[in-house]
């Protein structure tokens, strides 16, 4: 059935507009509530986001303090390393002087009386 151009809407066609409208806007509220209840207020959010740089700065000092005794165990570490080889050549010095030395020596004496001894 067409409806001429002219023709107004009846009351009853207003009535089922405006309901379709109001039901329409109670959906489009219903959605808009469920939303606001996922939404914090800007106060939660700074809060939230102090608490979070709080643990941050927090495990930044904690890992700097690792690095510095990290630093301090490898310096430690070269320390030993250099005091160790410096005993190992005060050893070797020692066992030189202890034993090779004499021999030498002893040889030397030796060489020196065999050759003395033949005019």
């Amino acid at each position: 059935m067409s409806v001429p151009p002219n023709a107004e809407p009846t009351l009853w066609e207003l009535h089922r507009a405006v309901s379709q409208l109001r039901e329409d806007l109670r959906g489009d509220l219903a959605q808009l509530a469920a939303r606001l209840d996922q939404v914090v207020t800007q106060d939660v959010y700074r809060a939230d986001q102090r608490a979070v740089d709080q643990r941050i700065s927090q495990i930044e000092s904690g890992l700097a303090g690792l690095r510095g005794e990290h630093d301090q165990g490898l310096e430690r570490a070269e320390q030993q390393r250099r005091e160790d080889q410096g005993q190992a050549a005060a050893t070797r010095r020692l066992v030189f002087s202890s034993f090779v030395a004499p021999l030498l020596l002893m040889a030397v004496q030796l060489w020196v009386v065999s050759r003395g001894s033949s005019p």
